[in-house]
């Protein structure tokens, strides 16, 4: 345990594992007292000219007082992290608070000196980058505003670390020194530095274990068989271009080769003489970490780790995960598994098959992740089995690079994002998921791939509420249909099975974008005609009437009517439908006249074709290019056994296209000039106040104030608000509430919430207590009659089908006998909290929430208040901020939006008053991050306007935005 420097407790949480520019990793850490040898060792290694950039003078050693200085720290005035790998410093940076004349300060002192030094031999890998982001955050947390540097003109390097991170900055030159200043608030431009940094290192870090130069398969036993050697002999087979080593520390002294594959045998990894960039470690777990020592030792770049035994095995093998990643991290490798089934690279100049799949996949334009090897099997034999194409020649369901993770303990899903985004090798993205380590950084991954290429995701473990064993990862509360809304928004294209899974990416990557929903159908079956239309009605598409061609069709009519289909402007896909027919006719012809037809569609942009076959097996080989050699730039055509597995790719095809046409222009999110959010923001400060103050173990970085003002306020309701634990969660808030591990918090009263509403342009429509009939009656004069009378009690609070709500309410006798009613039928007057409301204008009742999960961030949810979205689920969600799109289409994406416009008859709603809403309450819990659940029931909107008739709201400390803070690798 490392022991605190003076006496500020140790920040554990400022520790974080980074992907450095190379692919590497390092880690930064707070330096302590401990570190005294590493520093000097460290100094020893730096370049004279290292250390006369950094100290402006020769500088060959530290004095016993430098030593001293720069590893005794109080982590708030004086702050120094090192970036370490194995146990040395690569790295250093510190900062020291000063006052405006440069001299050393406490605070409130808003600014800090800060320097940098980086091991010459670590230059260039982008180390400085990365403590910049770590120390500016440590800074801010700090209460430091505002960093100078002072960096002599020579030092183009670090120069260009300042100038680059994007930060608002000052620069000027005096006594032969440039002067650097900088604000540390995050601006769009560093937060798109460091997302755009993020994604090269971990790109980078995924090509390396894709495209090693050298693989040694370490476990690979002497006799056939065994998960070691079946490797060894798949990498062979494959054709690897790189050199691979066979290792077993039970081979004889005097073994040389492994035979029969002829590839030289060691009994440990010192023994080889060149550099491995790839070990696939098959040993039992309680032999990996000595494998993982030895690897570190030699420089091996990652780990592909098949050996069982870790996370899914109970406790013991969890903390065995989290050791295995801990080590290798320490020594700059990154770890596909534990539990894997492999990896798997196609390009030509690569041919990698690390993993149990007994043959390398034909290359293709799919790239490929699973977090389940019984999955990746699946997938690579049916994708084959769907015509993989010949080796020369890239087929229809081809791949271009799969990774079948496991434990993912460290590379997931999220990685592979990063990489497959500029992938030129890869067109289509295609996940099986079981768990979303972050689900913030997954659907801002996501939806930036998805803006240039389409990914699609089957999710499994949809129902069970928690992670599957093995997978050691933040859970969320967030329900699946919330996923699903949330995955849509971001252009992800979600399917239920991995037979969608792969009907989707062999639509996807053989044929162009749709332009529209418009469907033509032709064939020679008028009955699989008319199947496939009604599929694309179940769809959503617009299918035209089905073009019989009869079962006398020969070849040539087909290729005819699919030419004149396909030049057709009034569609946008055609689906081609074909039994077997009696007579002369080949399969193979009936493909060449679909594939010419489909190659010389003329002009306009290419339209996607889909053949639906019943038992022609030979035709959909024949489309895929399989069983012969087509010409040259011959386009391939997917084909499906059933019309509705064709038309769903092809509907997921025409909503993916319609989501990419809307991203390129995407929608802002409005200012409007009465929203007072500074107003709103010293209001949640006071409200907070008295949680913050009984809120133990507040943790680093929690800013002052506990305990001020508890017991001291007045005004309205303040004796009505409660600190509220973990099981006070607002109930309903989006199926997204915050779930059982938040923060204690504040349970707003009516009139706080109405307060706070206010400031961002949300009225409430007044409701007045009403303990006794004569109260009621005051109420309902003070408000004008007609008045509503409701009760506010938990348990009828929005339970009219239980009798408890009175409407229109005309005068005082009326009033009174309802009084009288409710008081009998529902319980005392104390039990019920009986309100008084005026009557608002007639319309339709909807429910409108935004509440924050921990782990997926902000998330606003809309329906229909009663059964729709509370028995049925009809309920959109949408990540905040949302845009004016994106309220509009929230609205609309409802199955019982209908009722909105106008269902029936009825007189269409005030959309654009209830877009407005929306859009309000996105800006304000997006502002103000502790506005944890925000609840109106019943919005009322009306042919002209809308009232909220009921809203209430929770406060807590806000959760950490990882997806804000420096870059960092997860740690579970």
């Amino acid at each position: 345990m490392r022991s605190p420097s003076d006496h500020h407790a140790y920040p554990t949480h400022w520790e974080a594992d980074v992907v450095l520019r190379d692919g590497g990793t390092a880690q930064i850490r707070p330096i302590t007292t401990d570190d005294a040898q590493r520093l000097v060792s460290f100094y020893e290694r730096v370049s004279d000219e290292s250390k006369y950039y950094r100290f402006f003078a020769p500088y060959p050693r530290l004095s016993d007082r430098d030593v001293h200085r720069f590893t005794h720290h109080d982590y708030v005035d004086r702050v120094g992290l090192a970036a370490t790998v194995g146990d040395e410093f690569i790295a250093t940076v510190r900062y020291d608070r000063i006052d405006a004349r440069g001299m050393p300060a406490a605070a409130p002192a808003d600014e800090a000196e800060v320097a940098f030094l980086v091991q010459d031999a670590h230059q260039g890998r982008g180390v400085a980058s990365a403590l910049l982001e770590h120390i500016a955050a440590v800074a801010r947390e700090r209460g430091i505003r505002r960093f100078a540097a002072e960096v002599l003109p020579a030092n183009t390097k670090m120069i260009k670390v300042f100038t680059d991170a994007g930060y608002t900055q000052k620069r000027s030159f005096e006594d032969g020194v440039v002067r650097l200043e900088f604000d540390l608030e995050p601006t769009d431009r560093s937060l798109a530095v460091m997302r755009g940094r993020e994604q090269r290192a971990e790109a980078r870090s995924v090509q390396r274990l894709l495209a090693p130069g050298s693989v040694a398969v370490i476990g690979t036993s002497r006799t056939p068989g065994g998960v070691g050697r079946t490797v060894l002999r798949n990498l062979l087979d494959g054709g690897f271009t790189g050199r691979v080593h066979a290792v077993n520390h039970a081979f004889p002294d005097d073994m040389e080769r492994l035979e029969p594959e002829g590839v030289p045998a060691h009994r440990s990894l010192r023994a080889i003489e060149e550099p491995v960039d790839l070990a696939v470690v098959a040993v039992p777990a309680e032999r990996v970490p000595a494998v993982v020592a030895e690897c570190g030792d030699h420089g091996v770049q990652g780990l592909v780790v098949l050996s069982a035994g870790y996370a899914e095995s109970g406790r013991e093998g969890r903390d065995r995960q989290r050791d295995l990643v801990r080590q290798a991290r320490s020594h700059g490798m990154r770890v596909i598994g534990p539990n894997a089934f492999g990896v798997i690279n196609t390009a030509e100049g690569v041919r990698l098959n690390a993993s149990l799949s007994p043959q390398l996949p034909n290359p293709g334009r799919l790239g490929l992740f699973t977090q389940s090897g019984a999955i990746g099997i699946a997938l690579l034999s049916g994708l084959h089995r769907r015509g993989a194409g010949l080796a020369s020649l890239a087929g229809i369901a081809g791949i271009s690079t799969f990774v079948s993770a496991g434990n993912r303990a460290d590379v997931s899903g999220n990685d592979l994002l990063q990489y497959w985004y500029d992938d030129p090798r890869t067109d289509v993205v295609l996940m099986y998921l079981e768990s979303i380590g972050n689900p913030r950084k997954f659907t801002r991954l996501a939806r930036r791939t998805a803006a240039v290429k389409p990914v699609v995701v089957v999710k499994g473990a949809r129902h069970t509420g928690s992670a599957p064993t093995g997978h050691a990862v933040p859970t969320t509360r967030i329900p699946d249909a919330t996923v699903s809304d949330l995955l849509r928004q971001a252009g992800v294209i979600r399917v239920d099975t991995v037979t969608e899974l792969a009907d989707a990416g062999v639509l996807l990557a053989s044929q162009p974008l749709p332009a529209g929903p418009r469907v033509a159908i032709l064939g020679n079956s008028e009955s699989l005609g008319l199947i496939t239309y009604d599929a694309c009605l179940t769809e959503g598409l617009r299918p035209l009437p089905p073009h019989d061609l009869t079962t006398a069709a020969a070849p040539e009519d087909f290729r005819r009517a699919l030419a004149e289909a396909l030049t057709d402007d009034a569609s946008d896909a055609v689906v081609v439908t074909a039994i077997p027919w009696v007579g002369d006719g080949s399969a193979r012809a009936l493909a060449t006249a679909v594939r010419e037809a489909a190659q010389t569609s003329g002009p306009g942009p290419a339209k996607p074709v889909a053949v639906v076959h019943l038992e022609i097996q030979e035709l959909a080989e024949a489309l895929a290019g399989t069983g012969g050699e087509p010409a040259p730039g011959t386009r391939r055509i997917p084909a499906y056994p059933a019309a509705e597995r064709a038309v769903r790719a092809l509907a997921e095809a025409v909503r993916y296209a319609r989501w990419r046409q809307e991203a390129a222009e995407p929608g802002r999110v409005p200012e409007y000039d009465d929203i007072d959010e500074a107003g709103a923001a010293a209001d949640i400060q006071v409200l907070l106040a008295p949680a913050e103050g009984t809120s133990a173990g507040a943790g680093e970085g929690t800013s002052g104030g506990a305990g001020e003002g508890a017991g001291g306020e007045t005004g309205d309701g303040a004796g009505d608000r409660t600190s509220v634990g973990a099981e006070s969660g607002a109930s309903g808030t989006a199926g997204a509430g915050p779930g059982d591990d938040v923060s204690p918090g504040v349970e707003l009263s009516a009139a706080d919430t109405q307060r706070l509403l206010a400031r961002y342009g949300v009225s409430v429509l007044p409701a007045l207590p009403a303990p006794d009939p004569d109260t009621a009656v005051r109420a309902a004069e003070r408000l004008g009659f007609p008045v509503a009378l409701k009760p506010t009690a938990p348990h009828l609070r929005h339970r009219a089908d239980l009798g408890g709500v009175r409407l229109e309410l005309g005068g005082e006798p009326e009033l009174r006998r309802a009084y009288a009613e409710l008081t009998d039928y529902l319980g005392r007057p104390e039990e019920l909290g009986l309100v008084v409301q005026r009557m608002a204008p007639r319309g339709v009742d909807t429910v409108v929430r935004a509440a924050i999960d921990p782990a997926a961030g902000a998330v606003l949810s809309f329906g229909l208040a009663g059964a729709p979205s509370e028995l049925l689920g009809d309920t959109a969600h949408g990540l905040v901020p949302v845009t004016g799109r994106d309220a509009a289409e929230l609205i609309r994406s409802i199955r019982t939006a209908p009722l909105l416009f106008g269902w029936r008859g009825s007189k269409p709603v005030d959309i654009a008053a209830l877009e407005e809403l929306l859009l309000r309450v996105s800006r304000l819990v997006d502002d103000h991050p502790e506005m944890v659940a925000v609840d109106l029931e019943p919005v009322v909107v009306a042919q002209h306007g809308l009232s909220v008739l009921g809203a209430s709201a929770r406060l807590a400390p806000p959760p950490p935005r990882t997806d804000l803070g420096p870059r960092h690798m997860p740690a579970y």
